[in-house]
């Protein structure tokens, strides 16, 4: 698709094996990024060999599919429970995971490339002013309550991501981050209205250009639920309580076009079964069973007792045993980001001079060695490199302990006590061993001379909510893991607007996001990213760390498996061996 004047996509091809997003035709597992047995060396290299590897559980092994549609179960186990099944509010990798599967919107992920590609959208095409989007819908869909999908079904899922209540919203919402403002705000809105044309036709009218509209509508937080169940669940009252959070009826059960239908969620088991009805590839899988194992240990030991058929976020230490007993490893490319969150409400931390003097007392490559996986590179900037927008001109932060102290005596710091929030129990694709990180980070700061003070606090017991929200902290750490190949999917979300996370307000940040979010593609918004890049390494809101990799584990059953930087990851996708 071009990017200026007016623009029309491909079309998607149903049920064929080229179709990127829903086609049987899923990537086998390539010499390049899997590892069977063989040395632990090369397992480390994540490049590797292939040997016999021992028979899976009997309870694993494949069975023929029947005339009913697909027949075989798999089972994945997750580092966490999802917080809820409802996309649009939901902001964790876990969350999305599952919702991946049920639900689907407008605009899909190439397998190869992250590009976005058509999906419940068979087309659209761009205004002059690339203001107004217009959208071919397909026309063979059906949610999973027997519901069809239209145009008015577009319409009622952007009404309501405009219209959703204040008492339902929070800074990690994507539709705030990628639109702005909501129903109440107007003004800062870059959403105006969808349109329906007919049918099948829809128009999206923003306020402003947005040269990432396209690209954001692939993330999962866009994807289409079916208007009644919304209604009748009452999705935006959240009176249900599930995990310790409030979630709505419809969180707990939601109802999408995707290749597998919720059938239940109870408490640490989320199952899903392949709907007969689906428009695209049906694939192999029948089942779907999302199984939460916290520690690495126990993922580990129950893919090599062959209780489960993959499991995500492998840890170095893992690596040799999984090479060993002859299981996979597929690694993504990287799309995330690790990073030190500074809290500039805290008092001193509003000086850039403190925040200068973290940047200075860390030594980034120390802080990685050994804990993650071979491939990681420590970062400078909150840019990936995959997007081709960093920038050769930030302010260089080497570590520098005799720097950090000058600073801080320059800045008047007194000895007082920083609260440091890192989560316990949990893996994250960008933070594999979150207490040895904070180990290593925290030893270096006091040895610059910070007095820092230990708050960890579980993952399951709203760590999100707490380093996001108004906790009295100065430091905490956190990571983004990439879901739309743009820009403003990492600074704008992170830096685009003021949050409690970090309670950072530059207006010259913030207009430069916007403005860069409305340029063309092309060199003129280039240099505008670069320049938002140079403006937030001087400024120090938060202190860059890794930009990781992260990588699965698979049973010798798994023939291919659709690996996504971005994580869409669907399992319609996924092929099994035959045995």
């Amino acid at each position: 698709m071009t990017k200026s004047g007016t623009v029309k996509s491909g079309t998607a091809k149903s049920g064929t094996a080229k179709d990127p997003d829903t086609g049987s035709g899923a990537p086998a597992l390539s010499r390049r990024s899997v590892i069977r047995a063989g040395a632990v060396a090369a397992a480390f290299m994540l490049a590797g060999c292939t040997a016999e590897a021992d028979s899976p559980s009997p309870s694993l092994t494949p069975t023929a599919t029947g005339p009913a549609g697909p027949s075989e179960r798999f089972t994945f186990a997750t580092a966490a429970r999802p917080v809820t099944l409802d996309p649009a509010l939901a902001a964790d990798t876990e969350s999305y995971r599952v919702t991946r599967q049920v639900l689907e919107g407008l605009v899909g992920v190439d397998a190869l490339t992250s590009a976005p590609t058509p999906l419940l959208a068979k087309s659209w095409t761009r205004s002059e002013d690339r203001r107004t989007y217009t959208f071919e819908l397909r026309r063979d869909v059906t949610f999973h309550d027997g519901e069809p999908f239209n145009a008015e079904a577009v319409r009622r899922n952007f009404e309501r991501w405009y219209t959703l209540p204040e008492s339902v919203r929070n800074d990690s919402l994507m539709y705030r981050s990628v639109f702005r403002g909501f129903s109440d705000s107007p003004k800062t809105a870059v959403y105006r209205e969808c349109v329906v044309e007919d049918e099948y036709t829809v128009r999206v009218e923003l306020t402003e250009p947005l040269d990432s509209f396209i690209s954001a509508l692939a993330a999962p937080a866009f994807a289409m639920s079916s208007p009644k169940a919304l209604a009748d669940a009452s999705a935006d009252d959240l009176t249900q309580e599930r995990n310790g959070r409030n979630i709505s009826a419809y969180g707990a059960h939601p109802v999408g076009t995707g290749p597998f239908r919720f059938v239940s969620w109870n408490e640490d088991v989320v199952e899903l079964a392949a709907y007969p009805e689906y428009w695209g590839e049906a694939g192999q899988i029948g089942t779907v069973v999302f199984k939460t194992v916290s520690s690495p240990e126990g993922r580990l030991r129950a893919l090599k007792k062959g209780e489960v058929d993959g499991y995500d976020l492998v840890t170095v230490n893992d690596v040799g045993d999984l090479a060993r007993n002859g299981l996979q490893i597929q690694q993504r490319d990287p799309y995330s980001i690790l990073y030190l969150g500074i809290n500039s409400n805290f008092p001193g931390m509003d000086n850039v001079l403190i925040r200068r003097a973290v940047a200075y007392a860390i030594d980034k490559p120390a802080v990685l060695d050994g804990l993650f996986l071979n491939g990681t590179k420590p970062a400078n900037q909150f840019l990936p490199q995959k997007l081709g927008l960093t920038s050769d001109t930030v302010t260089g932060y080497g570590y520098d302990v005799d720097k950090a102290r000058e600073l801080l005596t320059e800045a008047g710091y007194d000895g007082r006590e920083l609260p440091f929030y890192y989560p316990r129990r949990v893996t994250r694709s960008y933070l594999p061993a979150p207490e040895r990180v904070y180990a290593r980070l925290s030893s270096q700061l006091t040895a610059a001379g910070f007095n820092i003070r230990p708050v960890p606090v579980d993952w399951s017991e709203g760590y999100l909510d707490k380093v996001q929200g108004k906790e009295d902290r100065a430091f905490h750490l956190l990571g983004l893991a990439g879901t739309y190949e743009a820009g403003d999917n990492f600074v704008g979300t992170l830096f685009g607007r003021y949050t409690d996370e970090f309670s950072y307000n530059d207006p010259e940040v913030f207009s430069g996001i916007d403005k860069a979010r409305g340029l063309v593609e092309g060199q003129e918004q280039t240099d505008a990213y670069r320049a938002i890049t140079d403006r937030i390494s001087e400024r120090v809101p938060a202190v860059p760390l890794a930009f990781p990799i992260s990588a699965l584990a698979l049973s010798p059953r798994v023939a291919g498996y659709p690996t996504s930087p971005v994580l869409h990851e669907v399992f319609n996708r996924i092929t099994l061996a035959d045995r």
